[in-house]
Order: structure tokens, then C-alpha cells, then sequence
């Protein structure tokens, strides 16, 4: 039962969210001729670390905060419906977080100090997200912090590991996952949005209401879908990168359940079909960018 709990509090369908960027920015550094093996594995490693101690961080933090009550709909969250306890979950965090640090060390090994910047400010937002004084989710900063560390920041991050430059292409290709992973978030806070106004969590789909945040979901799936084009036709890309537009049919379950949903829990599906839309999208223009 612990170990099943501990599962649950990892919520390991959101990894997708912490792997897709790494796996593109190798795959561009595949494009690039700069590939290197172990650095991308570490850093595959360590995003995922990162990305279950913030949602260890999460658990905790919106459970003593008060975000999580029993009228929340969507995944369990471990804390609040008591499978855990609250300072189990927060050591669990630390631990976590502790093993993302030493990976980093290996990386800054490689990389220097600007993967020192990278992996502290990381772990740092990891914990400020839900947790500090001026918590980012609480005050609608979540999207951005998500399309920057979780788009911009991986991809950017996974190349230079290998190749000790960030070019354009790394800011193009990160803003493609990066969307697709606010995306994610989006459908989440878009079911909560009616607990987390009365929790005074202010996210920004809280801020926005239901008729925003649709047109920010569909906005960012746009931007997903421009990146390869944008690549091909200005970066020198391959064109077995536009595979990642292969996606495209896969969107429209998701976005007729986010126009069309009636209670909070319909979008629980809408959550899931995001995800697998940001894996294959992930997955596609990774191979079309190495293998091209």
C-alpha cells in the first residue's frame, strides 16, 4: 500500500511532460552533429527527479495551504486524501530534489556554471511553484514557469550539456514541447478552476475564467504546431521533422472535451489525451530531427 501511495504521489502520467524536452533536444543535437550519450541520459535523469519533487512539492504544499479540499476533482493527491503523511510527503520532496542536485553535479562537470544557474533556479522553482512566500501556481505564474523550465530551459539545457552552445534552433524546438506542456497544465487548472477560486489559488486559468483559458489551450497547440514548419523553412531543419505534425488528429478529442464539457470531471480524459499528445509530439520530432 506505502509503495502504491508513493506511485500515486510521483503521478507518473506527468512525466512526459519532464522527458519530451530532453528527448528533442537531443534529437537536435542528433541534427547538429553534437550528440553525446551520457550528458542526454543524466539529464533525462534528472528532469525527471526534478519534475516528481515538484509534484511531491505540490502534494504537500497545496494540502497545508488548503488548495486541495475534498471537492477537488481529478488525480489522488496522496496528502490530502491521507494515504500519506504531510512530513513524509515533504521528506520525500527533499530526497527527490537531493538526488536531482547530485546528478546536476555530474552536469556541471560537463557543462559549467551556466548548467549551475540552470539546475538551481530548476530545483528552486521545483518548490516555489506551490511552496515560499509568493508561490508561482498561486498568483497564475504556473504557465510560464511551465513553457520556460519545462520547453525553453530542457531543451535548451539537454543540447548544451552536449555541445556547450545554445542556438536559435534550441529556442524554437523548446517552444514546441514547452506549449504542448503548458497545454497539460492548462486542461489541469482549467478542471480546478472553480476549487481553486475558492482556495484562493489565482491561477491563470482562475484569472482568465473557462472562456480564456480555452483560447489559451487552443493558442498553445497552435504554437506547437507552427515550430516545425518554422524549422524547415527557416532553420535548416529536415523535413522528416514535420512528422511531428502527425499529432495533429490526436488533438481534437482533447479540444472538443475541453469546448464541450459540461462538469470538471469530464476533462479528466482531456488531461490524459494531452499528455499522450505532448509524448508523440515529442517523440516525432525527436526522430525526425536526429534521424533526418
Amino acid at each position: 500500500m506505502a509503495l502504491r501511495a508513493w506511485v500515486l504521489a510521483a503521478r507518473p502520467k506527468t512525466l512526459t511532460a519532464a522527458a519530451a524536452p530532453v528527448l528533442v533536444g537531443t534529437g537536435l543535437a542528433a541534427h547538429l552533429a553534437e550528440v553525446a550519450w551520457l550528458p542526454a541520459a543524466a539529464a533525462l535523469l534528472g528532469a525527471l527527479l526534478i519534475q516528481i519533487g515538484t509534484n511531491l512539492a505540490n502534494d504537500y504544499y497545496d494540502f497545508v495551504r488548503g488548495g486541495d479540499t475534498d471537492e477537488r476533482v481529478g488525480p489522488v493527491r496522496v496528502t490530502q486524501a491521507g494515504l500519506l503523511p504531510p512530513e513524509a510527503v515533504r521528506r520525500g520532496m527533499i530526497a527527490v530534489l537531493g538526488l536531482a542536485v547530485l546528478v546536476g553535479v555530474y552536469l556541471v562537470s560537463v557543462g559549467g556554471w551556466p548548467i549551475v544557474l540552470i539546475g538551481l533556479t530548476s530545483v528552486a522553482c521545483a518548490v516555489l511553484y506551490t511552496g515560499g512566500p509568493y508561490p508561482l501556481a498561486y498568483h497564475g505564474l504556473g504557465d510560464v514557469f511551465v513553457f520556460v523550465f519545462f520547453g525553453l530551459v530542457a531543451v535548451g539545457g539537454t543540447y548544451y550539456v552536449q555541445a556547450l552552445a545554445w542556438p536559435p534552433d534550441a529556442l524554437v524546438a523548446g517552444g514546441g514541447i514547452g506549449a504542448l506542456s503548458t497545454a497539460l497544465l492548462v486542461v489541469n487548472n482549467l478542471r480546478d478552476i472553480e476549487t481553486d477560486a475558492k482556495a484562493g489559488k489565482r491561477t491563470l486559468a482562475v484569472r482568465l475564467g473557462p472562456a480564456g483559458t480555452r483560447t489559451e489551450y487552443v493558442a498553445l497547440l497552435v504554437v506547437a504546431a507552427a515550430v516545425p514548419a518554422v524549422g524547415v523553412t527557416l532553420l535548416g531543419w529536415p523535413a522528416a521533422a514535420l512528422a511531428a505534425l502527425l499529432v495533429a488528429p490526436l488533438c481534437w478529442t482533447p479540444l472538443r472535451t475541453v469546448y464541450g464539457y459540461q462538469e470538471p470531471r469530464e476533462l479528466i480524459p482531456a488531461l490524459g489525451a494531452t499528455a499522450r499528445v505532448t509524448a508523440v509530439y515529442g517523440v516525432l520530432l525527436t526522430l525526425g530531427l536526429g534521424l533526418g
